[in-house]
Order: C-alpha cells, then sequence, then structure tokens
C-alpha cells in the first residue's frame, strides 16, 4: 500500500494563504510547519491502516474460528494502545438487542456463556443498551469522556471506579447493515492520544467487520450443506417407507380385502370379525406409513383432521382388545404444521400401552382445547400401573417424550401400582410460549 509520502499532496490553505501574501517569513514558516504537521499525521494513519490489515491477515492465517481471532484482536489492540480494557459488542440477527460479546479487562480474556462470564463487573446491561439506542455510534466512531453525559449513570460510575478517563467507540459495520461495536477503555485521556487511539480502534475495526462477516457466510454456506444432506436422508428415508411399508401394507389390505369377499358367506363370525380387524389394522398402519412419507417429504395432499383420527383410533383399540374406549373430543384448536401429526402418533402409541400392558378394564381418551389456543389430551385407564420410577423404561415412552419435545409440549404421566395410567399432553402454540433465552450470537 503507498503511503501518502510517496505521492505529491496538494498545498494546504494556509500554505496558499502565505504565499499569495507574498511570502511572508513567519505566515509561510507557520503554513510550512501546518503542512509538515498535516503530512505526519496522514503518514501515521496510512502506517496505522496497513498495520492494521497486515494485523488482521496475520490473524486470520493463525485463528481461522472467530473466537480465536477476537481473542487475539482484543489483546492486541488493549497492547498496542495502552489500554485498560476492550469490549465487542453484538447485534442480533434482527438488530433488535445488543450484547456484549467478549472482553479483555488488563490482559484477562473473558466471554460470554464461560464460567467466568459473571464475575466481570462491567455494567453491560446499560452500555449495550445505550450503544443500541444512540444512532451517532451506528455509523462513525465516538471519543467519549469517562463522565461523559452521554453515558448512562452506571457506566460514569464504573468509570470512576475503575480510573477510565476515555472510553472509544468504533462500530463494526458493513455497507449494508451494522453488526456491533468495539469499545476501548483507557486510563489517559488527552487529545493526542485519544485521536492516535480512535484511529488504531477504527481501522481495526474494519478488519474484524471483515472477518466478522467472512465468518457468518462461512457458516451459512455450511449450515446450507447440512440442510441439503438432511434434506437428502430425509427423502432416502421417504423412499425406503414408501417402497417398501407402504406398499406392503397396501398389498396386505388388498389380499385381506379379497379374502373378505370371498369369505363373506361361509365364515364363521369369529373368524369374519378378526378378518375384520385385520383389515383395518392393515389400513391404519397403511395411513401411518403414508403419514410418515408425508412427513419426511412433504407434498401437497390431503390429512386426517385430528378428531377423524382420534376416532378412528379409539374404535380400532375397542375392536382388538374388546375394551369399552370411551372418546370425548371438545372444541380444538387451530394446530401448526405437523402438530396434529405427532398429537395421533402420541395417542396411538399410549392406546397401545394401555390395551397390551394395562389389565384394565375401561380405556378413556380426552382431547379438548385449554383457553382457546391451547391443547390438551389425556389417556387414561384403571389397571395395574407401575412404579413410577419406571415410567421413562421403554420405546414406546420414549418416542411419545420425542415427539412431544418436536412441538414444544409437555408430556406428563401419571401412574402407581394398581391406581392406573393417565398419560397427559399439554400443547400450546409458540406465539403464546414464554419467551426464551435471548439469541445465541455467532
Amino acid at each position: 500500500m503507498s503511503t501518502p509520502a510517496d505521492q505529491s499532496l496538494p498545498l494546504t490553505t494556509g500554505l496558499v494563504e502565505a504565499l499569495a501574501r507574498g511570502g511572508d517569513a513567519r505566515a509561510l514558516s507557520d503554513a510550512l510547519r501546518s503542512e509538515h504537521d498535516q503530512r505526519r499525521r496522514a503518514e501515521c494513519m496510512a502506517h496505522i491502516q496497513t498495520d492494521a490489515m497486515q494485523l488482521a491477515l496475520d490473524l486470520l492465517v493463525r485463528e481461522p474460528d472467530v473466537d480465536g481471532f477476537f481473542r487475539e484482536f482484543m489483546a492486541r489492540v488493549v497492547d498496542e494502545s495502552e489500554s485498560q480494557g476492550c469490549g465487542v459488542w453484538l447485534l442480533n440477527d434482527d438488530g433488535s438487542r445488543c450484547d456484549l460479546w467478549m472482553a479483555n479487562i488488563r490482559g484477562q480474556h473473558y466471554a460470554a456463556g464461560t464460567p467466568e462470564w459473571p464475575s466481570i463487573a462491567l455494567p453491560a446491561e446499560g452500555m449495550a443498551a445505550h450503544l443500541h439506542g444512540y444512532q451517532a455510534g451506528w455509523t462513525a466512531t465516538i471519543d467519549y469522556r469517562g463522565d461523559d453525559p452521554r453515558l448512562p449513570a452506571p457506566v460514569h460510575g464504573f468509570n470512576r471506579e475503575y480510573g477510565v478517563e476515555s472510553l472509544i467507540v468504533a462500530p463494526l459495520s458493513l455497507p449494508a447493515r451494522p453488526l456491533g461495536w468495539v469499545t476501548l477503555a483507557a486510563s489517559r485521556g488527552d487529545a493526542c492520544e485519544a485521536t492516535w487511539r480512535a484511529a488504531l480502534l477504527e481501522a481495526m475495526a474494519r478488519q474484524a467487520s471483515l472477518a466478522l462477516h467472512h465468518h457468518r457466510v462461512l457458516e451459512q454456506s455450511h449450515k446450507e450443506v447440512r440442510r441439503q444432506a438432511v434434506l437428502q436422508e430425509r427423502n432416502r428415508i421417504a423412499r425406503d417407507i414408501h417402497d417398501t411399508l407402504a406398499q406392503g401394507f397396501a398389498a396386505i389390505l388388498m389380499q385381506l380385502q379379497a379374502a373378505q369377499r370371498a369369505g363373506a358367506a361361509t365364515l364363521p363370525e369369529s373368524v369374519a370379525g378378526s378378518l375384520d380387524t385385520a383389515v383395518e389394522l392393515a389400513r391404519t398402519h397403511m395411513i401411518e406409513a403414508r403419514r410418515s412419507v408425508s412427513a419426511l417429504r412433504p407434498q401437497p395432499q390431503g390429512e386426517e383432521a385430528l378428531g377423524a383420527a382420534l376416532t378412528r383410533l379409539a374404535d380400532l383399540a375397542r375392536r382388538t382388545s374388546g375394551l369399552p374406549v370411551e372418546l370425548i373430543v371438545n372444541a380444538l384448536p387451530p394446530f401448526g404444521a405437523g402438530v396434529e401429526r405427532e398429537i395421533i402418533g402420541i395417542t396411538q402409541e399410549a392406546l397401545t400401552n394401555a390395551v397390551r400392558h394395562s389389565r384394565g378394564h375401561r380405556i378413556t381418551v380426552q382431547a379438548e382445547g385449554v383457553r382457546g389456543v391451547g391443547f390438551r389430551l389425556a389417556v387414561a385407564d384403571d389397571g395395574r400401573g407401575f412404579a413410577a420410577d419406571k415410567s421413562g423404561n421403554g420405546f414406546g415412552m420414549t418416542s411419545m417424550r420425542e415427539r412431544a419435545e418436536r412441538i414444544g409440549a409437555s408430556l406428563t404421566i401419571v401412574t402407581a401400582p394398581r391406581r392406573g395410567t393417565e398419560v397427559v399432553l399439554a400443547w400450546e402454540p409458540p406465539s403464546f410460549s414464554i419467551p426464551g433465552a435471548t439469541d445465541a450470537l455467532r
């Protein structure tokens, strides 16, 4: 990179005026001195820019991961500028929140999510809110005094306690949008040092912005590769289910229906009843196999409504077990994509467990909306129950819990020896759920 010293610079206004006045010695001397100082400053800034770019390239080669890059970046900024601390503040994806991501305080590195993070006595929330809300900080480097009235009161207190006289804030930004900020705290705040530190921090921030953007582009690329791999595997599984299980159940169903037609008038009543049940079982499992194919590889086709599916499952349980199965379906809320499929799967597994293992005399299935937006399902029997510490055993129980987790629902199993068993599913749409933690910073 060429510096201003390698090129001819235009004459300054002062030098031009001095020459125009006919060469007044004092004015000419002052103008020359000013010209010299400006050249020196320009050369200094050019060296800072060159050194910052070279440092960033060295760090990218030596620290390919973004955490390692910023760890070393902050350490070098603090060391080169003889400052007390440096912090990196990042915006979340939609720009609605700013959080302190990393900090270097007197040579000690801190990162969000690590055990030592809570020990930092920084007014992080107040400073984050200030950075996010103070619009000038989106695009320009700002040099604050330690007691600058623009800073929040908690930051004033921290600066007084730790002797911070200068706080410089440089944006991490791209032409399209801001990414966050870098802050540099120093104990000495005279004008010359502040100008030099600001230039250094601004130059380093530009390179750090490119490194952060490069990391995020790579992350997006890796996510897309993983997403494509997942889609390919889901399609493969869907093809296997369609070509084996679904087609196999369809063939079995056709053969059973043919046997029904052939022996309609001659088969004993008990055999005809068993054949009817076998037909219904084959039809049910064919539907479930096709439902699994649809879930793995969505395609435009109608799906069985929840109420109709519960009626079918309850009727099938009655026919296969001979037990009375009471079904109560009240007003149901609207469900998101895939939610009904998981609820049907949980109901089928709970009914199967009750029929096979409960040794009870009665089963009740109740499905209803809760406060107009949520949903509650209960499958209960009056059978033998089991010890509570064994309620999580078995693939069926694990499958029900995994299905509940996929739709953000809670699954509770209430049971005790000789007290029966009740499986309770509670679901609320995501927009009514309690908000979780803030978005993870990348």
